[in-house]
């Protein structure tokens, strides 16, 4: 299989290039990167921090090299994100997006979209995070109308979007398992932006007398690059469709 990586010199670009050499049965055969950056051209082995070429060429015009792919895995951001998504339904490829911060219109353009090409759209490709997901709903089911439910979660400073994406996901798996999907102030939120924090999600169902703390920490981001991967191998393939990490999780084990 041969994936087409966005962003490689981005922070999940170059830790899934590195995830995706390493791994059997699974090329990178480009990378995309911003028009204008010094490194087009270059190896993308070398622009991810690798240190020798992997015969993957960073190129800023995606037609070029669309063809040559199986999957599109993106992590980048909104603007270059949504260049990707229009290139790809041209060209029926298989989309893998975790990046966020979107508006209301280019998620609507990402659903119409999935009606064309297969779609995966995560804001966490962690394995774990997808079991916490399947935790949180079970959880809010069993203490539907007896606990307050607050998602704290912490990112370094750099992160832009509050409340973080995979917050918005977890509150949504909530609301479905309470059938309130299009309803989800009843979780309340606190974002963090501070150093360089890795990834902390904490959800608290506050009762009367005790608590319940759901909590997931990312040590490093290897674990989101490993999910980026396998949602890779899940999509290749797959009819055009929205897809989420709970289908590639389901289908690893055997569910």
């Amino acid at each position: 299989m041969k994936v087409i990586v966005t962003a490689p010199k981005g922070k999940m670009g170059k830790l899934i290039i590195r995830v995706a050499v390493d791994r059997d049965k699974i090329d990178v055969s480009a990378a995309l990167g911003p028009k204008g950056r010094d490194y087009i051209g270059e190896d993308a082995g070398l622009v991810s921090g690798l240190g020798y070429k992997i015969n993957a060429p960073v190129v800023d015009d995606l037609e070029k090299v669309v063809d040559d792919c199986d999957v599109i895995i993106d992590f980048s951001a909104v603007e270059l994100s949504m260049e990707a998504l229009q290139i790809a339904v041209k060209h029926k490829k298989p989309f893998i997006c975790g990046t966020t911060g979107f508006s209301g219109e280019q998620l609507r353009e990402i659903g119409a979209a999935a009606k064309e090409i297969p779609v995966l759209k995560a804001s966490n490709t962690s394995f774990v995070v997808g079991l916490m997901k399947e935790l949180l709903a079970t959880a809010a089911k069993g203490l539907s109308g007896k606990a307050d439910i607050d998602i704290v979660e912490m990112h370094d400073r750099m992160k832009k979007d509050a409340p973080s994406g995979t917050s918005i996901e977890m509150a949504e798996a909530m609301a479905k398992a309470i059938d309130s999907e299009n309803d989800l102030d009843f979780v309340h939120f606190h974002s963090i932006r501070s150093g360089d924090i890795s990834s902390s999600h904490t959800v608290i169902f506050g009762c009367l007398g005790e608590r319940l703390e759901i909590t997931h920490h990312a040590h490093d981001w290897e674990c989101f690059a490993r999910g980026a991967v396998d949602a890779a191998f899940f999509m290749e393939g797959k009819p055009a469709g929205f897809y989420t990490m709970q289908d590639v999780i389901r289908a690893k084990t055997g569910e």
